[in-house]
This record gives structure tokens, C-alpha cells and sequence, in this order.
């Protein structure tokens, strides 16, 4: 998207593939790769699950709104999010302000498959991660679409496809 600064967000549900797809699109546009959980683990020294177990989603929400604050000040990067980072309104206006952002878009299907393995996402860590999937999916699909200057479908696409599909949609824009 011609005018705005050069940093590329990706948005979407855990599973959507964001962390890979945005290492990936890194390499194609030669731009630095950051990832809002790996930096708040860096920062604090502890996984993400142990930041939701002892302090609390809201805190989680809070470190993550702060690293958030200083990706988005830098300039030439591009920055996979946690997949709640869309739920707090100053994450989305500075997303929106400072770059272009990129809603990884993927069926609840397609996400039950990629995180049934996976034990490090705390608000899977239930008995029906399906279900909260759904829950998740109906409450936040509305904010990565409101945020979202493009919108790539992710299911049954490899990664190498989708941030090759990514860099020719930018290349493309206006």
C-alpha cells in the first residue's frame, strides 16, 4: 500500500500462521522479522503459557500492548502479532497507522489441525480447544477484517505460497 511506512503486520488466529509466513515474507522483501510473543519472552525471561498462568491475561494483554507500541515505531520490519493483540483499540490504531497489516484468514478446521499438537498456547490448554477456537474466531474476526488493508487465505496453502501470494499483493497495490 503505496504511502503508508514500509512495516507489514500480520493479524489472524493462533494456528493461522503468522510466525512462519512472516519469517518467510521477511526474507522475500529483505526486511527484519519480529514476533510480538517472542519478544515479550525475551523481555520477561518466561514463556508465554507462564505469563497467562501467573499473572493473568490481562497482564499478558498489557506487555503486549506495550512491545506493540515499540515495533510499530521502528521502520522496515515486519512483525508477526499474538492472536489477540487486535482486541485492544490502540493495538489496531497503531497497526493501522504505521505500516501495512496483513489478516492471515484460516478455517477453525484448518486451526484445530496446526495447534492440536501444540502446548504452549495457554487458551487452548481445555478440554475443548475447538470450541474456544469458535468462541475466539467469532469475537475477533470482525477486528482483524476492520484492521486488515489485505486479507490471504491461509488453509490448505503452504507458507511459501501464501508470503509469495503476500509480496505480489503488495507489489500490486496502489
Amino acid at each position: 500500500m503505496k504511502g503508508k511506512p514500509h512495516n507489514i503486520y500480520l493479524v489472524g488466529p493462533m494456528g493461522s500462521g503468522k510466525t512462519a509466513v512472516g519469517r518467510r515474507l521477511a526474507v522475500l522483501l529483505d526486511k527484519q522479522f519480529l514476533d510480538t510473543d517472542a519478544e515479550i519472552e525475551k523481555r520477561t525471561g518466561v514463556d508465554v503459557r507462564y505469563i497467562f498462568e501467573k499473572e493473568g491475561e490481562v497482564r499478558f494483554r498489557a506487555r503486549e500492548r506495550e512491545v506493540i507500541a515499540e515495533l510499530t515505531g521502528l521502520d522496515g520490519v515486519v512483525v508477526a502479532t499474538g492472536g489477540g493483540a487486535v482486541l485492544d483499540p490502540a493495538n489496531r490504531e497503531r497497526l493501522a497507522t504505521t505500516g501495512t497489516v496483513v489478516y492471515l484468514e484460516t478455517s477453525v478446521d484448518a486451526l484445530v489441525q496446526r495447534t492440536r499438537s501444540n502446548k504452549t498456547r495457554p487458551l487452548l490448554m481445555n478440554a475443548d480447544p475447538r470450541g474456544v477456537l469458535e468462541q475466539l474466531m467469532t469475537a475477533r474476526q470482525p477486528l482483524y477484517e476492520e484492521v486488515a488493508d489485505l486479507k490471504v487465505e491461509t488453509t490448505g496453502r503452504t507458507v511459501r505460497a501464501v508470503a509469495a501470494d503476500i509480496r505480489e499483493r503488495l507489489a500490486a497495490a496502489p
